[in-house]
């Protein structure tokens, strides 16, 4: 029978303390280091004919810089397009009115994410303003089928389906 001393105890104890301050660690990087406290935010609605994969919690980015994130995505029930919520950092309370908002993805098969293009209005958005210009998602796997099954064919060449388009006279006349 082993006997319990003193440094299994300390060393058990050590391996959970340890393992609680990882837990820690990433509850804070999942939640993107927000705590929740404090207000700091402002928000604007997009409207989106297509959302793709855009998902809540993406980012919202401005020249690849993280100033915000997804918080809501609705459909609207009379004309059917996504209504996305981003909630912005205060600090970039300055954007102008005419911004335009795109859905990217990072990289070939990456996560959605909201990306802004600032545009040149001296004017700027206020808290609840909605994006007037907006760029849906592109669907890969949709480019990727028009393309592969376009037919791809040579369209100068005219083809015997063709309305009008008659074969060549093979009878024989005596």
């Amino acid at each position: 029978m082993a006997i319990r001393g003193p440094r299994l105890e300390f060393s058990v104890g050590a391996f959970l303390l340890l393992t609680l301050a990882s837990l820690l660690v990433l509850a804070v990087a999942s939640t993107n280091k927000r705590w929740g406290l404090g207000g700091g935010h402002y928000e604007l609605t997009a409207r989106f004919s297509q959302i793709g994969q855009l998902k809540p919690q993406a980012p919202v980015r401005i020249g690849g810089v993280t100033v915000g994130q997804v918080t809501g995505i609705t459909l609207d029930p009379v004309r059917f397009d996504s209504i996305v919520t981003l909630s912005l950092d205060d600090k970039y309370k300055e954007l102008p009115n005419d911004t335009s908002a795109g859905i990217f993805t990072s990289g070939l098969l990456g996560d959605s994410y909201v990306g802004l293009q600032p545009g040149g209005s001296p004017d700027n958005f206020k808290p609840g303003d909605e994006i007037s210009f907006t760029q849906p998602a592109v669907d890969l796997i949709q480019l990727v089928g028009k393309y592969m099954f376009s037919g791809g064919g040579d369209s100068s060449s005219p083809s015997n389906d063709t309305p009008g388009a008659s074969a060549p006279n093979t009878e024989i006349q005596q």
